[in-house]
């Protein structure tokens, strides 16, 4: 058996010339696996082919570095990611999913997170060794899209960040709907190197490429909180916007509510997804946009064998119980369970969708299309499995990577 080894940039390279046809398979892919890890609740517990633990963490006291470990299976196999800081520690933790994030402490030097994925098949030889870096932020981005891709008006999107989060969040927004897309606003703390350089990256996207995804035309902004019209400008941005992506580690709601639950700003049906916080301290939406949310739409909604939304509107989230454990504004909320519904338990109400078969949920199908939906998510390492499996195939098939026969 061959293990394939990719690099950052040989992914990179891979992932920003998908075309539709070429990303709808690792969309295809992603979906399967939430849906089935979703469901899995049918099984007995002996016939349960998807696992995945509750991260845990350590923290190097040298270095300040602290590291998430998140193990998953699947029957696509078992994989493990990590960003460790050195090459000798890749080794070291190949058999984990972790992140190392910066220290907190600014006395010790600071940490620029980097790291793989090891990928290896259900009896457990390894197929995959590919960098975490950009496959991380496309396979977080990758499930909005299948929100993104329904619904019926999307003309102007509003980022939150300037990190590789917020790039692939737009630009798998452009590549899934990129003919309707005619303005992309971009929010950030300060005018960083950092921040400008974000624009340059949608520029850097070659002409042909833009125009095969039809967003030749599409205009972008930047927006820091230290402009003189700040306030004024936030809300006008935010109040436009078609799509909203919350990409920032904050520890503070990005927008006052009243921007959109107020009777002038509720006018408008968005699509909100918020994939920056992932602690029960951090908060990227404020409490009020996610009350109103669960409280809205009301008896409308109704999910084939299940009760979320009998007696309330909900959110949709990709675990509910990470989002329980992580999610600093869903938990301060006091949002339920019962108002919460997986994205993997939406696959196949949104395939009858595409397919014009959800005449039977009529009322939930309106309101994917044009209502004001919620996304919060915390990140899974089965998606990591997933995306990482199917980039092998793609990278074989492009005769892409380096392959190493008889591992």
């Amino acid at each position: 058996m061959a293990l394939t080894v990719l690099t950052d940039e040989q992914i990179r390279t891979i992932l920003e010339n998908l075309t539709r046809e070429e990303y709808a398979g690792f969309r295809e892919s992603m979906a399967r696996t939430l849906h089935e890890y979703s469901t899995k609740n049918n099984q007995a517990p002996e016939e349960e082919s998807y696992h995945q633990p509750h991260r845990v963490s350590t923290q190097n006291h040298t270095t300040g570095a602290t590291t998430l470990y998140m193990p998953s299976c699947s029957p696509l196999g078992m994989g493990c990611k990590g960003k460790p800081t050195t090459s000798d520690q890749l080794a070291t933790f190949s058999l984990t999913y972790f992140v190392t994030l910066s220290s907190s402490d600014s006395a010790k030097p600071p940490i620029k997170p980097t790291g793989a994925i090891t990928l290896l098949s259900p009896r457990g030889k390894p197929v995959g060794f590919v960098h975490a870096k950009t496959l991380t932020a496309f396979r977080t981005a990758a499930p909005s899209t299948c929100l993104l891709a329904r619904r019926s008006t999307v003309e102007t999107i509003t980022v939150f960040g300037s990190g590789l989060q917020a790039y692939w969040h737009v630009r798998l927004a452009l590549l899934t709907r990129g003919s309707s897309v005619r303005h992309v606003n971009v929010i950030v703390r300060s005018l960083s190197d950092n921040a400008k350089s974000i624009l340059a990256q949608f520029q850097d996207v070659p002409a042909h490429i833009r125009a095969r995804e039809g967003w030749a035309d599409t205009t972008f902004s930047l927006l820091a909180s230290s402009h003189e019209a700040y306030p004024r400008l936030l809300c006008e941005q935010v109040c436009e916007a078609d799509v909203i992506f919350c990409c920032t580690p904050s520890r503070e709601d990005l927008f006052n509510a009243d921007i959109l639950t107020s009777r002038e700003g509720s006018r408008k049906a968005r699509l909100v997804v918020a994939i920056g916080s992932y602690t029960p301290e951090m908060r990227e939406l404020p409490e009020e946009l996610l009350l109103q949310a669960t409280k809205r739409e009301g008896s409308q909604l109704h999910f084939h064998k299940h009760e979320h939304a009998s007696d309330s509107g909900v959110i949709i989230v990709d675990t509910r119980d990470g989002i329980l454990k992580e999610a600093g504004e869903v938990i301060s909320a006091g949002i339920q369970p019962s108002q919460m519904v997986e994205l993997g338990e939406l696959v196949e109400i949104l395939r009858q969708m595409e397919s014009q078969e959800a005449s039977k949920d009529a009322s939930l199908a309106k309101w994917l299309r044009d209502g004001t939906v919620i996304y919060k998510s915390v990140g899974l390492g089965l998606m990591d499995l997933a995306v990482g499996m199917h980039l092998i195939k793609v990278a074989e098939e492009k005769g892409v990577g380096t392959r190493i026969d008889g591992f």
